[in-house]
Formats: C-alpha cells, sequence, structure tokens
C-alpha cells in the first residue's frame, strides 16, 4: 500500500488544470503495487483535483479539515458542491482540534498529512516560502526535513493566476 499526501496551489490558471490533472494520473499510473490510499485537505485548486483523481484511479481518499468550521469559514460557494462530494466519496474525514480556520489549523493539518504519507505529491511552481507559514513551499520542505520522498507536478505550461 502507498499513501500519497498532497500538497499544492490553489491559484491556479483554468488552462493549468488540465495539465495538472494530466500529470497527477501519470503519477497514480505508476503506482502499480497494493492499495493506493490519498490525503488530501480537499481545498479548491490542486488538493481536490488530486482527491478527484485519486478516486478516478480507484484509490482511497482520506480528507483531514484543519478545522470544525472550516466548511462554513472557509470552503467559498463556487468549490462548496465539489467539496461536499470529495467528503461524501472519501473513506475517512480527520478533523484537527481546531474550532476555527487559522495559519495554526493549517499548519497542523499539513503535519498531519505528511504523518499519514508515505509520498508527498506537491502541485508546485518551485516559489519559496512566503514567510505567512502553512503553504505549499512550507509543506515541501517540512516533508524533506522529514525524509519523505517527494514527487513536485508542475507541468510545462502549468501557470498561478497572478
Amino acid at each position: 500500500m502507498a499513501t500519497y499526501a498532497v500538497t499544492g496551489h490553489m491559484d491556479l490558471t483554468d488552462e493549468s488544470v488540465e495539465l495538472v490533472r494530466t500529470a497527477l494520473r501519470e503519477v497514480f499510473v505508476r503506482h502499480a503495487e497494493g492499495e493506493l490510499v490519498g490525503v488530501s485537505c480537499i481545498a479548491a485548486g490542486s488538493d481536490s483535483i488530486f482527491a478527484e483523481e485519486l478516486l478516478a484511479a480507484g484509490g482511497r481518499l482520506v480528507v483531514v479539515l484543519p478545522s470544525h468550521d472550516y466548511r462554513q469559514a472557509k470552503v467559498k460557494p463556487e468549490h462548496a458542491e465539489t467539496f461536499d462530494r470529495l467528503v461524501a466519496a472519501s473513506a475517512e474525514v480527520v478533523v484537527m482540534p481546531h474550532e476555527t480556520a487559522n495559519r495554526s489549523a493549517y499548519e497542523a493539518a499539513n503535519s498531519e498529512l505528511l504523518r499519514r504519507g508515505d509520498r508527498l505529491v506537491a502541485v508546485w511552481d518551485g516559489a519559496p516560502p512566503s514567510g505567512k507559514g502553512g503553504g505549499t513551499a512550507d509543506t515541501v520542505l517540512e516533508a524533506r526535513e522529514a525524509g519523505l520522498a517527494v514527487d513536485v507536478v508542475w507541468p510545462e505550461g502549468a501557470a498561478r493566476r497572478g
């Protein structure tokens, strides 16, 4: 069994979404042995694309929510249907012990992802950490420091809204 955790940018351009989907399919196709498990916070963008492609590949999804109020406080209306569908399709939902969604809750959720994963799939443009904490680059650095293998997915032509 291989367990893939995911971190990635939320602000992919519309044109990048299909490029990232295709690249993630290739990651899952390379997985040949045993059960496929993915751990995601299912935020808009990379996290949800990862979860959708994992499920399409026959994998088992574990959702990690940063806080008890995450759905109400942070899920935007345009992402609500996808979020709810992924929660319903998940094999397990883990809610971190934070009442409110904040930087500390995100950092705890990212640490939980890394604790559960054998590898990290990072939909990441390679930009350094912003200094705020809890972002994609921070999670990649934390994974590397912990000795976790990191698969960076950033297909040619991918971009962030800016």
